[in-house]
């Protein structure tokens, strides 16, 4: 196992070692991660906290993860929404959840730079990408699941297409590393960023929630136009921030997530603001324990934890892929920079020629 080094101000080498421990803690010997100690698994905070295993150095554990991945998806490429040990807990189809595995192979291959790994796992981004743009609507957004009875879900989610956008990226890239073209991608990915950076009216509304404020630009679905990114940020900073503790969840109730102040400072790292990014991971050290995991949310000013005594793996993961963005400790550091990934990001008078 690799010793990361100290992230200065913010995290020691062994916090950070703790916090890999913590989720390896959860971890079952399926390989499946479930958000806490006999709870639930879903695809995206699983593959999440695989990445974050890789920062700590716990490839071993990260590759066990990557295993009940393509050992449970449908031959279809999906995976349900929720797992309990093997038993599937909600079978709905969350396109979200299901195109990050791209994200998270992509991640892999630049932190170990194993081509063989990428290869092995090659088929089981295909078929997951392939699942989800069959989602895709003539705006270009994407719906957000289907349902247990096989019917598409009713609408797109701003904070989902978001992320898969940002998996399509990672799939473009995967795919030009390994020798596979897939126009069809990248045509989906060009007409999936045009509808998050000029068309939010195409997304079910979800203005209160953190995530739909700062994901559409941690995508770099605004890269070309980056000044509107960066006010998208400023305009609503004062509704979802509180100063010396973190980033809301919703900006009407005073619950501080620490993932979601993770996310946002991978954000501010992602537009240039690196030095703000660190400040804000260093408030969100509050949330975190001795034992190096982390409390999903806290309450204020009351400081009541929420959900109550609840320490998630995937809020662990967030604080460690943030401290490896800010810290540069793997070679994958840049990859919410968009560090070597294809940019799709179009001006705003070239985003209709791609509506069908």
């Amino acid at each position: 196992m690799t010793r990361l080094p100290d992230l200065p101000g913010v995290l020691s080498a062994a916090q950070m070692a703790a916090t890999a421990g913590a989720i390896a803690d959860i971890q079952l010997r399926s390989g499946q991660i479930p958000w806490h100690a006999g709870g639930h698994a879903d695809p995206w905070n699983h593959t999440e906290a695989a990445m974050a295993l890789l920062v700590g150095g716990r490839r071993a554990d990260a590759e066990r993860a990557f295993d009940w991945l393509q050992r449970v998806q449908a031959s279809d490429g999906s995976w349900a929404n929720y797992y309990v040990g093997q038993a599937v807990e909600d079978p709905r189809r969350d396109t979200n959840v299901i195109a990050y595995v791209a994200t998270g192979v992509w991640h892999h291959w630049l932190v170990t730079g194993d081509r063989a790994f990428a290869e092995a796992l090659w088929p089981t981004v295909a078929r997951a990408v392939d699942f989800v743009l069959r989602l895709q609507q003539p705006g270009g957004e994407l719906l957000w699941c289907v349902e247990p009875d096989g019917s598409p879900g009713r609408f797109a989610l701003l904070t989902g297409s978001s992320s898969i956008y940002f998996s399509l990226r990672c799939a473009v890239a995967l795919a030009e590393l390994l020798g596979h073209e897939r126009p069809d991608w990248e045509i989906a990915a060009l007409r999936l960023g045009a509808a998050i950076a000029f068309g939010e009216d195409r997304f079910e509304p979800k203005q209160r929630w953190a995530m739909d404020w700062y994901y559409p630009v941690l995508s770099g679905a605004f890269d070309s136009e980056r000044a509107r990114g960066l006010a998208r940020i400023d305009d609503r900073w004062d509704d979802f921030v509180l100063a010396g503790l973190g980033c809301r969840c919703v900006a009407d109730r005073p619950w501080v997530t620490a993932a979601e102040t993770a996310e946002l400072v991978l954000t501010l790292d992602a537009v240039g603001r690196s030095g703000l990014a660190r400040q804000v991971l260093t408030w969100s050290q509050y949330l975190r324990l001795p034992d190096g995991s982390y409390w999903t949310g806290m309450v204020h000013p009351q400081e009541d934890t929420f959900p109550t005594d609840e320490r998630s793996s995937y809020t662990a993961a967030a604080q460690l892929l943030a401290a490896d963005a800010l810290g540069g400790f793997t070679p994958a550091s840049g990859l919410f920079r968009g560090e070597g990934l294809p940019d799709f990001s179009l001006d705003e008078d070239m985003a209709p020629e791609l509506e069908r």
